[in-house]
């Protein structure tokens, strides 16, 4: 596994890379994964699992049901992850055997609007408490979308791309 970071965006369950938050990633940072997600959670997880495949040092964005695939595949492969960036996400579904045994410890900051008709927020602070050791949790004054959120926060800094140089 190499030692250059990776960055990868999953996109919503209804949303595509064609999506606002896609289409800002691919502008302004060229080089982050942004695959199309098709199908049922479990074909959706396959191919992130197989994009994903021998890389290390992740870096994961997941925006809705994409912060529900982004925590499973750092529940399975938490040393392969560096950071979760979570956007209103639907680990509210998580359940039964997908749940861990303990703490998840990648560092983890979650977005959520307190306007967030889609996602409830106060099951994703019940599950998100259990789950992430390292949690950074903002309540915004948005909706789902984050639609005037997303654009003001620091990804430069959430991404990592100050230090990339230094670290090479």
């Amino acid at each position: 596994m190499g030692s250059v970071r990776e960055r990868i965006f999953i996109h919503g369950l209804d949303s595509s890379p064609l999506g606002t938050k896609a289409r800002y990633f691919a502008q302004n940072y060229p080089d982050m994964l942004i695959p199309h997600f098709r199908g049922d959670l479990e074909e959706r997880l396959r191919l992130l699992y197989q994009v994903l495949d021998q890389k290390d040092r992740i870096i994961l964005v997941g925006s809705s049901f994409g912060g529900l695939m982004a925590t499973l595949f750092a529940i399975r492969f938490p040393k392969r992850c560096e950071r979760l960036i979570l956007l209103a996400p639907a680990i509210n579904l998580l359940e039964g055997e997908r749940m861990p045994k303990g703490y998840i410890e990648v560092p983890t900051w979650i977005f959520h609007g307190e306007k967030d008709e889609v996602i409830p927020l106060e099951s994703v602070k019940e599950v998100s408490s259990a789950l992430f050791s390292d949690l950074r949790f903002y309540v915004v004054k948005d909706d789902h979308f984050l639609r005037d959120t997303f654009f003001q926060l620091e990804w430069d800094e959430l991404l990592m791309i100050k230090d990339q140089d230094q670290r090479r």
